[in-house]
């Protein structure tokens, strides 16, 4: 079983190349999806974060109340560090556990989704790398017409993401959605890539 890592900006694509590695037979292990059900589930998670940010980030219930938590980590860069460096710790531990679980279960392929990909450690886990990457005007427009947002916010949304770059340096595979082609025809791009990458012939499986 291989294990695909794709990461990359919001708005490049990401949604459709994962879609394709699930009609592949892949098992994708959303990381965000993954962080939110530590944060409610794990007590060990919970108890690092109150031994670095308090009591205070609790609600009532003894949750943690993710906007007390944001209101003090993107105040201070070093809390924020530390929060980043206590989750993803906890996070690759959970999708290597998914990982195992699924080549457990025979399946072809695991694809990890994740922004932060390179920067938590996950991506070393992987067998590659694959950036979706998009122009900056582009991605802006989808975001504004996805999730009903002024040009202003979707271009500070942008703008606070890793520029193609990074993605360029860091990723084993780029996969580029310049927006001159329909999403159909994306899709077609990035099977192409992910059955080289596999080294299957799906197609006749």
């Amino acid at each position: 079983m291989k294990v695909i890592g794709i990461t990359g900006p919001t708005g490049a694509g990401k949604t459709t190349a994962l879609r394709v590695l699930t009609d592949l037979g892949a098992e994708v292990i959303d990381c965000d999806a993954v962080y939110h059900e530590l944060l409610a589930g794990s007590e060990q998670l919970r108890a690092a974060l109150v031994g670095r940010f308090g009591p205070g980030i609790l609600d009532g219930a003894g949750n943690v109340e993710r906007k007390k938590l944001g209101a003090i980590v993107f105040a201070d860069k070093a809390a924020l560090s530390d929060l980043n460096a206590i989750t993803h710790r906890f996070i690759c531990a959970e999708v290597e556990r998914r990982i195992a679980a699924a080549r457990q279960a025979l399946r072809w392929a695991a694809a990890v989704d994740a922004i932060a990909l390179i920067e938590s450690g996950v991506g070393e886990i992987c067998d590659a790398v694959v950036g979706v990457v998009a122009p900056a005007q582009v991605r802006v427009r989808r975001i504004m017409e996805r999730e009903g947002i002024s040009e202003e916010y979707a271009r500070s949304r942008v703008a606070a993401q890793k520029g193609e770059d990074f993605f360029r340096a860091n990723c084993t595979y780029l996969l580029e959605n310049g927006g001159g082609e329909t999403r159909e025809a994306f899709a077609e791009k990035a099977r192409a890539l992910f059955e080289k990458i596999l080294d299957q012939d799906w197609k006749s499986s």
